[in-house]
């Protein structure tokens, strides 16, 4: 009681609650703008959090990307055009209710659903981080090495392109984080004589770059967006309670595979939209609808990529582990702030736990009446000309990148990121299993190092110990399932080629 006590007074410090109502609004704009990704508003803020403490700079990224994603809904809804990659999944039903002449409830819907998948990941982050977090005290380096390619090996089962892609994406990641001394042996690896490169590559740095200027270059690759036509709105939120007593189970069924999803490292809130929606149609009742703006996807779909968002934190938290490419700066920040991930922050710093899951639950409160006010005022925004807002966002790019080592090396990086980063997604490389390897390449090298030390080069210690012997299996059948899903596949094929015959 003690902890909630003091957690309630760290929120309520004026500038957290500051930090939380602004950085609501920034997440809510820059969600709107169609292509400015929830990842790379909440990169653009890393600069601002070097200002801010501890708990309001965690505030600021937990508040903006909420509504980053809901808002994302808004020129989807309207213009056909996703704000947000999560708001991808369900773009064509919610703009075929506005077709219907019903943009309220399409809207309502994402914004409705998209608050209550949050407060529900937020209790499932609630209920399980701490349970683990006593598992996770008995972890040991071999543990933690097994872990950590288990996370990186579930960024290449969820990616939407091909493994072979994935895979390669990590493992360029993977090859990144080995640049610099920070290692065990502290020998200078990949720095071609340049002493910048000798402390490595920084991940924030590589986050801003690939999510932010790759996105600018992309702006300028297409077409402006056509402007939004005026038009008056009548009442939001009108026969959301309808609707969710009628679709409470496939609401609950998204709220699952939401925080399922959210859990598995490098999946995030995108995946967990693309399956909801894809399992709403497949158990409907009437899957003839879908497509022409029936609102039970939208109603599964939002619930999902928002209740992914919270449950994304637990194996950042627990293990320094990204759930996707949020929380995958979160670490940064945390690390930053003193707030260093791992199962002692949840008997250490309780009250700064519980103030995080207090400061969920109050974004996603406060996402109904700002979502609202950010749905009447959404003409006025996207009528904002594209070629003013991209210099600004390379304006904050540069300028957070040099925040962050105050030196113009930093700024280099991000620029180097930004042309990796569109030159892979050109060719359907997935930038976020890179960025998974980049993060967590570091904890993958220490780890094994550390345990081959501790067992005298010994490999056994890897598969004696009972955790460590399920993580390595489960690691094993990760890495072979590809493998066995295309032999299926090849089998079934031969199958069916003498019936056509």
């Amino acid at each position: 009681m003690t902890d909630l006590l003091e957690a309630f007074r760290m929120v309520g410090q004026m500038d957290v609650l500051i930090a939380i109502l602004a950085s609501a609004i920034y997440g809510l704009v820059v969600g709107s703008l169609p292509g400015l990704s929830a990842t790379m508003a909440t990169a653009l803020l890393v600069p601002v959090t070097f200002y801010l403490s501890p708990i309001a700079a965690v505030a600021t990224i937990i508040t903006s990307s909420a509504m980053a994603i809901f808002s994302g809904d808004i020129p989807g809804c309207l213009l056909r055009i996703p704000g947000t990659p999560a708001s991808a999944a369900y773009t064509d039903e919610s703009y075929a209710m506005t077709r219907k002449g019903q943009a309220e409830l399409a809207l309502g819907t994402g914004l409705w659903f998209s608050a209550i998948g949050g407060i529900v990941g937020t209790i499932s982050l609630l209920v399980m981080a701490p349970a683990l977090a006593e598992v996770a005290l008995n972890f040991s380096t071999f543990e933690y090495f097994w872990l950590a390619v288990l996370g990186l090996m579930c960024a290449t089962l969820v990616a939407r392109s091909s493994p072979v892609k994935a895979i390669a994406s990590m493992l360029l990641g993977l090859l990144f984080a080995c640049i610099g001394m920070e290692n065990p042996a502290g020998t200078p690896r990949f720095t071609f004589g340049m002493t910048d490169l000798l402390g490595g590559i920084e991940p924030l740095p590589a986050l801003v770059g690939v999510f932010a200027v790759s996105q600018v270059m992309r702006a300028l690759a297409e077409a402006e967006p056509p402007p939004l036509p005026r038009r008056r709105f009548g009442s939001i939120l009108a026969g959301q309670w309808s609707l969710t007593k009628r679709y409470q189970w496939p609401m609950w069924r998204g709220n699952i595979i939401g925080i399922i999803i959210g859990v598995l490292p490098g999946a995030g809130a995108d995946m967990a939209a693309w399956v909801s929606y894809a399992m709403s149609k497949r158990f409907s009742k009437e899957p003839q609808k879908f497509g022409t703006g029936h609102p039970e996807g939208l109603v599964e779909s939002g619930a999902s990529n928002n209740a992914s968002l919270a449950s994304g934190w637990v194996p950042a938290l627990l293990f320094g582990i990204p759930g996707d490419t949020i929380t995958a700066i979160a670490i940064g920040v945390l690390y930053m702030k003193g707030l260093n991930p791992g199962p002692t922050l949840f008997t250490e710093r309780a009250s700064s736990m519980y103030a995080l899951y207090i400061i969920f639950i109050l974004a996603n409160i406060i996402m109904i009446p700002l979502g609202i006010v950010m749905i009447r005022v959404a003409a006025t925004v996207l009528r904002a000309p594209r070629a003013s807002i991209m210099p600004v966002i390379l304006l904050l790019c540069a300028v957070g990148a040099f925040a962050t080592g105050n030196n113009l090396f930093a700024v280099l990086l991000v620029a180097f990121f930004g042309v990796v980063g569109y030159v892979m997604e050109r060719n359907g490389y997935p930038v976020a299993a890179m960025v998974l390897g980049i993060v967590m390449g570091t904890m993958v090298e220490q780890s094994f190092v550390t345990s081959l030390i501790k067992s005298d080069n010994s490999l056994l210690p890897f598969i004696e110990r009972p955790i460590s012997a399920v993580l390595a299996a489960i690691t094993a059948g990760a890495l072979l399932w590809p493998v066995v899903a295309w032999v299926l596949r090849r089998s079934a094929a031969r199958r069916m080629a003498p019936q056509r015959g």
